[in-house]
């Protein structure tokens, strides 16, 4: 009855370690995507972080490239715990969890407190972000994005056109006449900007387009971070289980 016991401990075991491997080799895989989804949003959409006072929205993606980074070192190290049964490493491995896992808790409560807190920063912060910074010597990346916001959602200015009346480019002489940017333009050309007839420029604001693009992009955020911390749970208890098994088996 004793090697009977014994027995099944050991097949517990093993399928534990087996159960463990699989859930590191997907944990790792779910490191990549976690970390390219940071990347991604800090160099694919760094123009427009730029625009938000607010540092949430980019240290939500750092937090989320910080965790990607330890996850898929993580999922190394519970590889090599797993199949050397050292029961020291399963506890720094369970320890690992745990702080990813707090960490990607992290950014995604940031980014559904930002997500709140978006449509009030943007009305206080856009308008005033392009009319004061843009073609600013010391505000270039500003114009940058600013262009780029304009093209890319064929709008003009925060709210509407009419924002650039009140530009402290265009009411100097370095505008050269221009009444709007040129990247308000619809065909964008040298100096379209001194027409701003609705034939000739976008007249809608930008304002409405970036809170979209932002919150559809936090909402990637959260539920990334939160997702994948909700499936590291599953490998927190396979953890403890292998951890009990290999304690309660004789050296």
């Amino acid at each position: 009855m004793g090697a009977y016991e014994e027995k099944k401990e050991k097949c517990g075991t093993i399928c534990l370690k087996y159960l463990l491997f699989t859930f590191n080799f997907l944990f790792w895989l779910a490191g990549g995507v976690v970390m390219a989804v940071g990347v991604w949003t800090l160099v694919e959409k760094s123009d427009y972080i730029s625009l938000l006072s607010s540092k949430t929205y980019a240290a939500s993606a750092y937090i989320l490239v910080l965790a990607g980074a330890i996850v898929m070192v993580t999922g190394v190290l519970g590889c090599c715990a797993t199949f050397k049964e050292q029961r020291r490493l399963l506890r720094v491995y369970f320890v690992l969890l745990l702080c990813i896992f707090l960490l990607e808790i992290l950014a995604g409560i940031l980014a559904y407190i930002y997500y709140q807190q978006l449509n009030e920063e943007l009305k206080q912060n856009l308008r005033e972000t392009i009319t004061q910074k843009y073609h600013q010597n010391t505000h270039e990346h500003i114009t940058q994005a600013v262009d780029k916001l304009q093209q890319e959602f064929k709008c003009c200015g925060s709210n509407s056109s009419s924002d650039w009346a009140e530009s402290v480019w265009i009411r100097s002489r370095d505008a050269d006449g221009r009444k709007v940017p040129d990247s308000c333009c619809k065909s964008p050309t040298e100096n379209c900007g001194r027409r701003d007839h609705p034939s000739n420029i976008y007249k809608g604001g930008c304002i409405t387009q970036l809170e979209k693009f932002i919150l559809e992009h936090l909402k990637i955020i959260g539920a990334v971070g939160v997702g994948v911390a909700c499936v590291q749970i599953i490998g927190m208890v396979f953890t403890c289980c292998l951890y009990r098994s290999l304690k309660a088996e004789p050296y």
